[in-house]
Parts: structure tokens; sequence; C-alpha cells
């Protein structure tokens, strides 16, 4: 029998407006993560968590000289530098209080490998590891993901693109129940287009009757 999941994508302290990495909207989105959770609509909740070791490459104190913002080659790989973020065992690193936990079925860290970063939850960024995310879910009859929480531009967009492309899971992404980074103007729209092209499906609490 199929199953539906529910994905909360990052929705840690140092994404929130006054954390190390802030998003403007971060708190928006704790509410209707929690709404969601409570619904009854998911046969199951995972949540992925940024997880960097304090010598991560995505950082730009690791590179002296460079800016926050500048992309630089990280091990062949194309890499946006990171002001230092959700570090291992901090603060910065945890959900929110806020956050209702308790559904969550299981917690799937990521960008765990100084050499290379993870915006997906189901791969890092090369595709040359798996986070487990993926057997997981299946392993639990899961054919159909909703995505939800931080960042639209970035980690969710990411999640979504591989449960559609590489899963070939049945992939929604709840818009506004997410939240952009916004690096340039426009990376947002840029990002909703971009998994709307390729097949993700998105929808709002409305649609899913929490409006």
């Amino acid at each position: 029998m199929s199953k539906t999941a529910l994905i909360l994508v990052d929705i840690q302290n140092d994404f929130l407006p006054d954390g190390a990495l802030p998003t403007p909207d971060g708190y928006r989105v704790i509410g209707p993560a929690n709404r969601l959770m409570h619904q009854g609509r998911f046969d199951l909740v995972v949540a992925t968590q940024d997880w960097h070791p304090a010598n991560h490459g995505s950082f730009a104190s690791q590179h002296p000289g460079k800016e926050v913002g500048e992309v630089v080659d990280l091990h062949g790989l194309e890499q946006v530098l990171w002001p230092d973020h959700c570090v291992q065992g901090s603060r910065g690193a945890e959900f929110p209080g806020t956050l209702d936990i308790r559904p969550i079925e299981a917690i799937i860290r990521k960008g765990t490998d100084p050499a290379i970063d993870s915006y997906s939850g189901f791969y890092d960024n090369g595709h040359r590891k798996a986070t487990g995310l993926g057997p997981y879910l299946k392993g639990r009859g899961v054919d159909r993901v909703y995505v939800a929480g931080i960042a639209t531009d970035y980690c969710v967009k990411w999640t979504a693109l591989d449960a559609v492309q590489r899963e070939g899971l049945r992939t929604s992404v709840v818009v506004d129940a997410t939240c952009g980074v916004n690096l340039k103007p426009g990376d947002v729209e840029a990002a909703i287009e971009e998994m709307r092209g390729a097949g993700v499906e998105l929808v709002t609490l409305a649609d899913l009757g929490l409006a």
C-alpha cells in the first residue's frame, strides 16, 4: 500500500532571522510545519538536519581572502561560500523549541563531509553519496512526498528535485510553508520555476485544507 511522507527541510536555529545564516521569513515556516505534521494527512514525517563539521569547506572562514556569497571550486564542484552555520553540536544546528519534533519519525543529517556540501536531503551536491533518506522512505512504502522548510532556493529545491528526478517519487512542495535565502533577487522565483519544470507539484496550505 502506498504511503505519503512529509519532509521538513532544515528548520534549524541558524536559518532563522537571528541565526548565523538567516532567512528573513524563517520563523514563518514553523507554524505551518506544525500544522502539517498534525493534520493527519501523512503516514510519516521525516526531517533533514544540516550537520556540518567546524571545518566544512562551504564556510567562507575556511577560504582566506574569500567572502560570504563568493563562489569557489570545492573539489570539482561549484560552491557558494556561507557563514559558519549548523556546526555539529551547536545551538544553531538544533531545531527551534517552537517546532514540535514529536511526530518526526527520523532525522536525516547531511553536510557531514567537510569536502562536499549537501543541499538535498537525499544526496550530496555531487550525487556521490546518498544520505539514506531514499531507501528509508522506500522501505516504508512511500511513493509520494510533500516538502516544506528552509530554504526554497537551496535545500528545499534540491530535495524536491532529487525526490522527483532521482527517487521517482511523486513530489509536492508546500510553497507557503517554505522561505528563501534570496542571495540574489529573484532566486526564489527561479527555484519555483525550476521545480515546476522538473515535474514538482507546487501546492499551498489552502490546497491542503489549512488556509
